[in-house]
């Protein structure tokens, strides 16, 4: 299983990326946190995305989980899986982390993904919302990300449990140690809100871990580390 889940895109460097990817290949882009964001809004990421996994020499090619959404069940996971299938990576961008998971359940991407790792077929590259749907719980992501924009986006209630691939919670966009407040790197209320999870985690017994924008986890066999 090879997994690098960090707070935002490459974190500082891509090497520990790249070093589990081997040589770049063809990358399937999830964009479904951001499926609740108008039309434009999501585009331009999806875009923003593309560009710098371009760079990278990946061929970046987006995976709609809305395509797989339907009354069919099994014969949707199917086709879903037969897509995955031809890619060395999936690249899971940020949003809103009760969509993504959402999309997840509708398309059977919460069944097909953790199937495709259990086969280290690829590798699961996600970031912010893509990390945090790995983990066993939403619990606490509710004070930065909007849980009512399920019902509207997906037509279900949102879900709080996540695909469980790794065994502790993560929390991104932690400001860097020795800054706080007025010198936060980040926006004033989204340091409160990485707050807030903290201490709903903390409250809740649920082993985390934090990452700065410049952080990420990789997770490659049975090692998993910090970089």
């Amino acid at each position: 299983m090879r997994l690098f889940l960090s707070s935002y895109r490459f974190g500082a460097d891509p090497a520990p990326l790249m070093s589990l990817v081997g040589s770049p290949g063809r990358v399937g882009v999830i964009a479904a946190a951001a499926d609740a964001w108008p039309r434009t809004a999501r585009t331009s990421a999806v875009v923003s995305d593309v560009m710098p996994l371009t760079r990278l020499g990946f061929t970046p090619e987006e995976v709609d989980l809305r395509d797989y959404v339907g009354d069919e069940g099994h014969a949707r996971s199917a086709a879903l899986k037969e897509r995955l299938d031809e890619f060395d990576m999936l690249w899971v961008r940020g949003g809103n982390t009760f969509v993504l998971r959402a999309q997840m359940a509708r398309s059977g991407a919460d069944r097909v993904i953790p199937e495709l790792l259990r086969m280290d077929s690829l590798v699961y590259a996600g970031y912010s919302a893509g990390a945090c749907v790995m983990t066993p719980t939403l619990h606490g992501l509710d004070s930065s990300d909007d849980p009512a924009e399920v019902v509207a986006t997906c037509g279900m209630e949102p879900l709080w449990d996540g695909l469980g691939v790794v065994g502790f919670a993560i929390v991104p966009h932690h400001p860097p140690a020795g800054l706080s407040g007025a010198e936060d790197v980040a926006p004033l209320e989204d340091a409160a809100a990485v707050r807030r999870t903290v201490t709903a985690l903390r409250l809740a017994g649920i082993e985390y871990r934090t990452l700065t924008d410049d952080q990420a986890i990789v997770v490659n066999g049975d090692r998993t580390e910090l970089v």
